[in-house]
C-alpha cells in the first residue's frame, strides 16, 4: 500500500516555511512514497523539488493550489502556472489542457484565510463532461484545516458524487507534513493516478493538533523562516 500526501506547501508559497529539501527530506523519515508540492497559485518550487527528488527516494508530483475566483483548486501533474482568478470551470479545462488533473481541497472549509469551493459549485461544474472527467477527487481529510467539520461534510460530499477521496496535511510548516494521507495500491505517482481515476484511493488522519497549537507553531516557523523568504535563499 502506497502513502501520499498530496496537498504541501514550501517556502515557494507566500505563507510557506519549509525549504525543499527540508520538505523532501521529512517525507522520506515518514515513509511517504509519493508527495504533492502545490505551492499557492506558484509551480517554481514543485519543479525544482522534481529535480532534487531522486536524492531522497521520494516521487514528487508538480502542482500547484490555484486561487480559482470560486475557492481554492489543487491541480496535479502539471509544468506551468495556470492564472488565478478565472472561474473553476474555466481553472479545470485549462488544467485539462495541460495534462493534469484536479482535486478539490477542503471544500466548505471555513477559518483564516480559506478559501474554499462550495458544495454547490462544486456539483455545477461537474455538470461538464469535460469538467468531470478532470476534477476526479475531492480532498475529505485536510488535517490542518482550522474548521474540522469541514471534513466531514467533504466525506459526505465525496460519497454522493462517488468521487475519489483524498487525505493530505496542507502542511505549512515542516511539524505537520504526513499529518494526513492518501492511500492506493502500488507506490508510485502513475499508481496514484490510477487509483484516483479508478476512485479506489482512501483518506487517512495520521496526526492532528488543536487549532491553536497550528497557528502557534505556523507563526513560530513564519518569523524563523522570515530571512530566507526576504532574501529568497534556501529553496532547494
Amino acid at each position: 500500500m502506497g502513502l501520499a500526501d498530496l496537498h504541501l506547501h514550501t517556502i515557494y508559497s507566500y505563507d510557506g516555511t519549509a525549504s525543499l529539501a527540508a520538505v523532501l527530506n521529512r517525507a522520506k523519515q515518514l515513509g511517504l512514497d509519493v508527495i504533492a508540492i502545490t505551492d499557492h497559485d506558484e509551480i517554481r518550487g514543485a519543479l525544482k523539488a522534481m529535480e532534487i527528488a531522486p536524492n531522497y527516494g521520494v516521487e514528487v508530483i508538480p502542482g500547484i493550489e490555484i486561487t480559482t475566483a470560486d475557492g481554492d483548486l489543487l491541480a496535479f501533474f502539471i509544468t506551468e502556472k495556470v492564472d488565478a482568478g478565472l472561474s473553476l470551470i474555466e481553472t479545470v479545462l485549462r488544467v485539462r489542457e495541460l495534462g493534469g488533473v484536479c482535486v478539490a481541497p477542503h471544500p466548505m472549509a471555513g477559518g483564516m484565510g480559506m478559501k474554499s469551493l462550495s458544495g454547490r459549485t462544486i456539483l455545477k461544474a461537474l455538470r461538464n463532461p469535460l469538467v468531470a472527467e478532470t476534477l476526479i477527487g475531492i480532498e475529505t481529510y485536510n488535517a490542518t484545516a482550522l474548521d474540522r467539520i469541514s471534513n466531514h461534510y467533504a466525506n459526505i460530499l465525496a460519497s454522493r458524487l462517488h468521487i475519489a477521496k483524498t487525505g493530505s496535511s496542507d502542511a505549512h510548516v515542516i511539524d505537520t507534513i504526513g499529518f494526513g494521507v492518501t492511500e492506493f495500491e502500488g507506490s508510485t505517482a502513475a499508481d496514484l493516478l490510477t487509483a484516483l481515476k479508478n476512485k479506489t484511493t482512501k483518506a487517512r488522519r495520521q496526526n492532528e493538533w488543536s487549532a491553536l497549537r497550528i497557528l502557534g507553531s505556523w507563526g513560530i516557523r513564519y518569523m524563523e523562516s522570515a530571512f530566507v523568504r526576504v532574501a529568497g535563499l534556501a529553496r532547494a
